[in-house]
């Protein structure tokens, strides 16, 4: 299919694309719970001619193709939004409370969903089997896992992947799309809950007490020297501690406190993030009997390092080169072999079968688009749908006429 039929029609869904994001963007769902998008995701499926199915515990998948014989590409949009208040100025402003999808999960939802429609209407050139892949969860790094182990990339096996995630915030002009290079791109990460109990008392009575917010600080510290002291010097590690609670009251010694955080690394084997988890427990185990104190530390969510198939990246930069021209960007180029902090739970396919990310810029700080993803007023730019529906479809066709 020629590249400029594929940008004409899916230009002419950019209307119809617009009111299905927005529409999932005004009632945002989190987690696994999704039945209002997963509904609407349905219906759009089904008047299209596809007979979608329900894979995991909040998965939907779909296959185009599968009239010629040939390989099977994955192309994946997650669902899910964010546990955020919205704030942005926008007129379609989230409804539901506390919900609001600030990483633009609704843009990629709609985004397939218009890929959908121009591979059904073009199903008889497919040489191949296109599976379509919305996702639950991936905010919790548990979406994608729990897919793969209900059998996303068997029956027809998947032999490649491809997904895009637009951003905002950036210096690009809207519609600027990025195709990452070959090798780690994205961090590996890992939650992390330390509880230090210790014993509450009056705050004018200190000696009568077991501090645990004492503890903790000092926990906290000391935790920072893993990196500059026990890492060697080719060894990537990030430990964070992104929260901190304990008490209620100013005069009143609690009897615990609470850190929560992540560690990331570029290790694929993951040894360097195994290496942080156990001398964070016997930092802090340690620390906490010298201040008399019980100390927990509990691991959950773990999502690996991104890992990009090198001739897919090439081949999909080529692919999207001919369709876009000179707005594509070779990430490889600009960032080096350099792997960005953020995670990404489409990472554990990336590491069962060949994978390519690509990102679609959606809003640039030059044109007031100055937040980035997941702050309460980030925007995104949908008047770029089209484009990430264009670029699926072309990844797709041109993937499986060449293989």
């Amino acid at each position: 299919m020629d590249p400029n039929k594929i940008l004409s029609e899916a230009e002419a869904l950019q209307t119809r694309l617009r009111e299905i994001r927005r529409r999932l963007h005004q009632y945002p769902e989190v987690g696994f719970e999704l039945p209002k998008t997963k509904a609407l995701v349905k219906k759009e499926l089904e008047e299209m001619g596809y007979t979608p199915k329900e894979l995991g515990r909040s998965g939907i998948v779909a296959a185009a193709g599968g009239k010629k014989p040939g390989k099977t590409i994955l192309l994946r949009a997650d669902m899910d939004a964010l546990p955020l208040q919205e704030e942005a100025d926008v007129e379609y402003r989230s409804k539901n409370e506390g919900k609001m999808h600030g990483c633009g999960h609704d843009m990629h939802t709609a985004m397939l969903l218009g890929a959908a429609k121009l591979l059904k209407d073009h199903e008889d050139e497919i040489n191949g089997t296109v599976k379509l892949e919305f996702q639950p969860a991936e905010e919790i790094f548990q979406g994608s896992p729990d897919m793969i182990k209900s059998g996303l990339l068997e029956d027809p096996k998947v032999d490649a992947a491809a997904m895009i995630h637009v951003n905002a915030g950036m210096p690009l002009p809207s519609g600027t799309v990025i195709v990452a290079g070959g090798g780690i791109t994205s961090t590996s990460c890992e939650q992390y809950h330390i509880t230090v109990k210790g014993k509450g008392g009056h705050g004018s009575t200190p000696h009568e007490a077991i501090d645990p917010i004492t503890a903790a600080a000092h926990i906290h510290i000391a935790l920072q020297e893993i990196n500059s002291r026990e890492l060697e010097g080719n060894q990537f590690g990030i430990f964070t501690t992104g929260r901190f609670e304990a008490g209620k009251a100013s005069n009143v010694i609690p009897d615990t406190a609470e850190m929560w955080g992540t560690i990331r690394t570029t290790d694929p084997e993951n040894a360097v993030g195994e290496l942080i988890k156990n001398r964070m427990v016997q930092i802090s185990s340690g620390i906490g009997s010298a201040f008399r104190c019980e100390v927990t530390a509990e691991f959950y969510d773990f999502c690996p390092c991104m890992v990009i198939d090198p001739q897919l990246s090439a081949d999909t930069l080529r692919y999207m080169r001919d369709i876009f021209g000179s707005a594509v960007i070779d990430m490889a180029e600009v960032f080096g072999d350099k792997a960005g902090g953020g995670s990404e739970d489409f990472a554990f396919v990336s590491h069962l079968v060949p994978t390519v990310s690509m990102f679609l810029a959606a809003g640039s700080s030059r044109d007031g688009y100055v937040f980035g993803q997941h702050h309460p007023k980030v925007k995104f730019d949908d008047s770029v749908l089209y484009r990430g529906s264009a670029a699926y479809v072309q990844t797709a066709l041109r993937w499986l006429n060449e293989h």
